[in-house]
């Protein structure tokens, strides 16, 4: 069994969903995007494709195409998607630099029933990092099942290869709910709820997420004030 004592002595710092939104305002203000002029935004979206998420398994694809969407006219966003299901099947794409391609790669996946493998993940976003620069990386999942101090170990580790990542806890489970905070914490990501009935602001601040890794501050700037909404909320506190 997973060893929880370290996990229940931390408090959670669970808010609503306008809580949640302000708060990853303040974390993307705080992120320091380092590129070099020509170079193109990498970023991981990485999904629990375990059966407890097949009820927004489509939504979850609709939103990563639409990221891509978002920054075509910044030169373009290399994404990778990477999954875990069943007894410990984890898998990681190529990178795309095409929305249709990643969608349809992403469509032939289907949920399976397993553990969750959040380990691998961020394992595999560290390797991919000191290949060559990663400059976000997205997850979305509903539970932990692991031992918390190696998620940390790991966590902090992409924390100092400059690598945030940005989690989306979809349900009410605590105990996941706590670790991917500390997560977030680690790495100078965030932290927001994944709510199926605030898709519209899911969508928003998933977008802005991609625009950020693909052109920095200044190319949010330019985003918000074409979508106005949370981004525009967004951009406005990181000047």
């Amino acid at each position: 069994m997973p060893r929880q004592k370290r996990q229940q002595s931390v408090p959670s710092t669970r808010t609503s969903p306008e809580g949640d939104v302000q708060a990853f305002v303040q974390q993307v203000r705080q992120t320091p995007t380092v590129r070099k002029p020509g170079e193109v935004g990498r970023l991981i979206f990485a999904i629990d494709a375990t059966a407890s998420r097949e009820p927004t398994w489509d939504q979850a694809t609709h939103l990563q195409a639409e990221m891509f969407q978002e920054t075509k006219t910044l030169g373009g966003l290399q994404i990778q998607l990477a999954y875990y299901r069943g007894f410990g099947e984890f898998e990681a794409t190529e990178w795309y630099v095409d929305a249709d391609k990643l969608t349809r790669r992403m469509t032939g996946v289907s949920c399976l029933a397993g553990r969750t493998q959040i380990a691998k993940v961020l394992r595999h976003a560290r390797d991919e990092a000191k290949r060559q620069k990663v400059n976000a990386v997205v997850f979305v999942g509903d539970c932990m099942e692991e031992d918390v101090d190696e998620l940390g170990q790991l966590a902090g580790e992409l924390g100092l290869l400059g690598v945030p990542c940005f989690l989306f806890h979809e349900g009410r489970d605590p105990v996941a709910r706590r670790a991917f905070e500390q997560i977030a914490k680690l790495t100078g990501g965030a932290c927001c709820s994944f709510d199926s009935g605030a898709a519209q602001q899911l969508r928003e601040l998933l977008s802005a997420v991609a625009v950020f890794a693909a052109g920095g501050r200044r190319a949010l700037a330019d985003y918000s004030a074409r979508r106005g909404g949370m981004v525009k909320l967004l951009a406005h506190q990181m000047k």
